[in-house]
């Protein structure tokens, strides 16, 4: 399994704009994209700082699915909306999963 990280500051006001977000990448998502999970987390103490956790069943199905010209060109408005609501782009951080357990 392979995971990334994703860190991103919520420009002032924009919050309550963020389950549409997730609502749009929800919909773009096609089976058999190695998508195992997602996961949407605000800071307790910086509610300007989200994140995002997803974990793919390998990395070469992530990148496959991250060089799709079709979701590229899905991803626009999308792309469109964070542009409003994030200060900046997004930071990456590539995991190797090394165990996932669920009770």
């Amino acid at each position: 399994m392979w995971a990334q990280l994703i860190s991103m500051r919520m420009k002032p006001g924009k919050q309550q704009e963020l389950p549409g977000l997730f609502e749009q990448m929800q919909a773009l998502e096609k089976p058999g994209s190695g998508l195992l999970r997602t996961m949407a987390m605000q800071d307790q103490n910086d509610p300007s700082a989200v994140y995002v956790l997803v974990v793919f069943d390998s990395e070469e199905n992530a990148r496959a699915r991250e060089q799709d010209p079709a979701r590229q060109e899905a991803m626009k408005p999308a792309q469109a909306l964070m542009a409003e609501l994030f200060d900046g782009p997004p930071e990456f951080v590539d995991l190797t999963v090394l165990q996932d357990v669920a009770p």
